[in-house]
């Protein structure tokens, strides 16, 4: 018998044995057919799995997982100013978290985390049997299946979604290590009251960055994860409460039993309250403005670009001096603010804005700005924009272009003591377009020097002054000290010009300023010390090459510090900067008043902070320029009142504490010399220009003054305060009166020439460039 037959008979056998069986038997499965389905079935599972394995890439993080936000911090690297972002969440290395920290977690939520290959069999198992037997739900996923399904899926409880997890998890864990693994987890959860991330839940928690924790507190946060917002002790139920702890309770003593702490140290530790719930740090108050200041620089400077901003995970940290900065807001607040009567004065006392800058000299650094009562209610930044004449707070420009020159056409030398004419609406002779400004109120000063001329901001001296300087030069000099050369207003092509129609920021300005004051030497502001980003998932952090904020020589030493002298007597009891004697320091500056009081400014500086202080009114709606007139109930607002008033409040907070630093000026020609105050008189119409040159017949244009009122309309000054000279200048000594210079003298109505049509207004400049010119002070 062959083998085949053997076989063949042995299998006969067996059906008639199954065939003698009971039906019910003979419906079972043999032994054999069992082992054969149960061996296909495992060999098909291990095939699917292989493929699933393979095919089943690890996605790109979602959106939501990368998403952070950027925190913005004072000068002293802790005080947070703001955080901007829908998704609070701020990325660390797995460095700047606590071990302790760390381990808590794993004893939480995965304490076979070191051992398993990213899933846990076992786990899952005993999950799904709990769950099955009324145990409560569990889900039974390790550290690496929870980060898969928060960095790279959704929350979906979906069986498609927790089989992609399963692949993904196991490839994560086979491509990365586990302290990488870890980190993202940490970074990506949620722990409540909005935090995302290991970072965000210690200050929302415990006010601390997360390299702050203690150990008891890191236990709490690893608490939390099972349960954030029923866990949170300060807002749970007593149940809820009770079972926080117990979870705490239980995080400690798993680390004993892991070995990560000694029962010494777990019998020691003790319940750590978290704070009370904080509300998120927006943009509202002054934050707002401070963040749009640093962004604005840190793309204008070229260092990231706005997409790479926005995307998020930035911890910038600023310039800006909070005490400064308070200061500021409370110097615009008591000299201003509290001044106004909208409901008494709805007409003159609504829609007032202040715009301010604080700049170091020396560094360019912005310690303080002032860009409106309340970025919530007001979200443009006023310190920013450049729509506002900053009138006379130009002159010194035209005064250091001067310098420059050295000589007028005529050949006379330009210093702080070269005489002008100065009186009213006297025509301007060699400008290109036709300027004839009159002075505050019609004043006429006589001859006198250019020095005097500032103290009294002498529209007529000035307007002349430039453009024997060159219109030209002017430009290049205010490009130079730090004006935008995009800036509106600052055409050389209108003689106007010379006399404030650019719109510069309050930052510009600020920065112009203190280029003036650290000799000639210009820094553009700068907001931003330090930037930097952990980069979510692989844990690396950016940190962009920051400037060097070298300076670059605007000016000549002795030309600033000329100008620099010549200001130091605008702060004199005479000067239309008076108000700002009450700083009790030396100190220089200049008043701006724009015509039609569209806009009132003071630039000023001690040795060691510029800061300028504009104001204006703008419609809300229209966002046209309105007339300051009026405002807190006084007939005009020049320079000289709120704005000098703000500054030396401000000023005064500011350098509290601070040793009184006095000038240190090498003025070269031009001397230092101080204010001579005018005794006599003259006739004002007999002093001629000291730039004034015979003119050929048809060689300049027919001269017109600038378009304002006659000055029988004029308001009477009311707001640029010349006080009894009793008290001197911190800066310059009481000077003894001489008949250097006439007295000035009020211009009695007169009749005056035809007037050419006045230039079109500021508040709609026309396509040519022409600028409105301004009667200033």
């Amino acid at each position: 018998m062959t083998v085949s037959t053997r076989r063949q008979a042995k299998r006969a056998i067996r059906r008639e044995a199954r065939r003698a069986l009971p039906l019910w038997r003979r419906l079972l499965p043999t032994w054999r057919v069992v082992l054969g389905t149960v061996t296909a079935l495992l060999l098909l599972a291990v095939g699917a799995f292989a493929v699933l394995y393979v095919i089943v890439p690890v996605p790109d993080a979602n959106a939501h997982a990368v998403a952070q936000n950027n925190i913005y911090l004072y000068a002293d690297g802790t005080t947070e100013i703001a955080r901007t972002g829908a998704v609070n969440r701020t990325d660390v290395t797995i460095d700047q978290i606590p071990l302790d920290t760390q381990h808590a977690v794993v004893s939480a939520e995965d304490r076979t985390f070191y051992r398993n290959r990213g899933i846990d069999l076992k786990g899952m198992l005993r999950a799904g049997w709990n769950t099955l037997t009324g145990k409560g739900m569990q889900g039974g996923s390790t550290i690496t299946q929870q980060y898969v399904k928060n960095y790279y899926l959704t929350q979906d409880q979906t069986i498609s979604r927790k089989g992609r997890e399963l692949f993904i998890a196991l490839k994560v864990d086979q491509q990365r290590d586990k302290k990488e693994i870890l980190s993202g987890y940490l970074n990506s959860s949620y722990f409540g009251r909005g935090a995302y991330g290991i970072q965000s839940a210690a200050h929302a928690y415990y006010g601390v960055d997360v390299s702050g924790l203690t150990l008891a507190q890191g236990a709490y946060l690893a608490a939390l994860l099972q349960a954030p917002s029923a866990y949170d002790v300060k807002t749970a139920k007593p149940a809820n409460r009770d079972k926080a702890i117990a979870r705490w309770n239980y995080t400690l003593d798993g680390m004993v039993q892991l070995g990560f702490l000694s029962p010494a140290d777990r019998a020691a530790t003790t319940f750590p309250e978290p704070i009370d719930p904080q509300p998120t740090t927006g943009l509202s108050g002054q934050a707002g403005y401070l963040v749009g200041v640093a962004d604005d620089y840190l793309v204008t400077a070229g260092i990231i670009d706005a997409p790479t901003l926005k995307a998020g995970g930035w911890r910038i940290t600023t310039t800006f001096d909070k005490p400064k900065q308070d200061a500021f807001t409370k110097a615009v607040q008591q000299e201003l603010t509290d001044n106004l009567d909208p409901k008494a004065r709805p007409a003159t006392d609504t829609d007032v804005r202040v715009a301010g800058a604080s700049v170091e000299p020396a560094t360019g650094r912005v310690v303080a700005v002032y860009g409106g009562p309340d970025y919530a209610k007001q979200p443009y930044n006023d310190a920013l924009r450049q729509d506002n004449q900053i009138g006379s707070t130009f002159k010194p420009i035209d005064l250091a272009a001067g310098l420059v020159a050295q000589h007028a056409p005529d050949g006379r030398p330009i210093t702080p003591d070269t005489r002008y004419d100065g009186s009213s609406e006297r025509p301007v002779t060699g400008g290109p377009t036709p300027y004839a400004p009159p002075n505050e109120d019609g004043i006429d000063y006589g001859n006198i020097t250019l020095r005097y001329a500032m103290l009294k901001s002498v529209n007529s001296v000035y307007a002349q002054e430039g453009v024997d300087a060159g219109l030209a030069r002017v430009r290049e000099t205010a490009i130079k000290l730090g004006l935008p050369d995009n800036v509106p207003g600052m055409d050389p092509g209108n003689t106007s010009m010379t006399l404030g129609t650019a719109t510069p920021s309050a930052l510009d300005l600020a920065g112009a300023y203190a280029a003036i004051a650290n000799h000639g030497q210009a820094h553009t502001p700068w907001s931003v010390t330090k930037l930097e980003r952990v980069n979510a998932g692989s844990g690396s952090v950016d940190v962009p090459k920051m400037p060097e904020h070298t300076p670059t020589a605007a000016l000549d030493r002795n030309e600033a510090d000329t100008v620099t002298d010549v200001l130091r007597d605008v702060i004199s009891p005479r000067g239309t900067g008076a108000a700002a004697l009450d700083l009790g320091r030396p100190a220089a500056g200049k008043t701006g008043t724009t015509d039609s009081n569209l806009s009132a400014w003071f630039a000023g500086f001690t040795p060691e902070l510029t800061t300028t202080v504009g104001l204006f009114r703008e419609n809300p709606k229209t966002h046209a320029k309105e007339p300051l007139a009026g405002t807190a109930g006084l007939g005009r607002i020049n320079g000289g009142t709120f704005p000098t008033k703000i500054w030396t409040a401000y000023m005064t907070d500011a350098l509290d504490g601070s040793a009184v630093q006095h000038f240190d000026l090498q003025t070269g020609r031009g001397g230092s010399g101080q204010t001579t105050w005018p005794t006599g008189t003259s006739s004002a119409s007999a002093t001629p220009s000291a730039s004034t040159a015979p003119t050929a017949a048809g060689s300049r244009p027919p001269s017109a003054p600038a378009p304002t009122e006659p000055a029988s309309a004029r308001p009477s000054a009311t707001s640029e305060p010349t006080p009894d000279p009793v008290v001197p200048s911190p800066q310059a000594p009481l000077p003894t009166p001489t008949q250097d210079q006439p007295t000035a003298t009020t211009r009695p109505t007169q009749t005056h020439p035809p007037k050419p049509t006045p230039q079109p207004t500021a508040t709609a400049p026309p396509a040519t460039g022409a600028a409105t010119p301004p009667v200033t002070q």
